[in-house]
């Protein structure tokens, strides 16, 4: 199974690196995860005016970095609920009849634009609460491992 994290700017706070480094570690010899970073077009002190167009620029740099042939599930506060077991599910469900990719989508500090979301599958919300984008990515890395080691039968204990 190949993964795909397609996601809205650059990872710059270490600890945050250090973490998302290591589950990509850990999800190895389970499946193969690349992780595409698309440009952040989000400017300090933009104009509500502006953010709409900018959610769009973003949102078609994430859908031209898409392969054609994937299961795409978009990162969205507004999206379904699943706890890491109906994940696990999901994530083996996906494995055992395809298609061979799966992609997640992250969007910038502004979200998604209707666009993406409209391409998606799925909408998956990662909790009531909200993150930043960038922690989002290590919090889907790390319920990717465990959804791993849920389908697999393996502990899960740190």
């Amino acid at each position: 199974m190949q993964l795909l994290i397609l996601a809205v700017g650059k990872i710059r706070e270490r600890y945050l690196n250090v973490g998302i480094e290591e589950y990509l570690v850990r999800l190895r010899p389970y499946a193969s995860v690349k992780v595409i970073e698309v440009k952040d077009h989000t400017a300090r002190g933009t104009a509500s005016a502006e953010m709409t167009a900018i959610q769009e620029a973003e949102g078609r740099e994430l859908l031209r970095a898409l392969p054609s042939d994937c299961q795409v599930v978009a990162l969205d506060p507004e999206g379904e609920r699943w706890t890491s077991s109906q994940f696990a599910g999901k994530l083996k469900q996906w494995e055992i009849t395809g298609p061979h990719t799966v992609a997640f989508l992250i969007g910038g500090e502004l979200g998604l634009s209707d666009e993406v979301r409209d391409r998606c599958a799925h909408r998956l919300s990662l909790s009531p609460m909200t993150f930043t984008h960038q922690l989002a990515r290590l919090i889907l890395l790390e319920q990717l491992y465990r959804g791993f080691r849920i389908i697999r039968g393996e502990p899960y204990h740190r």
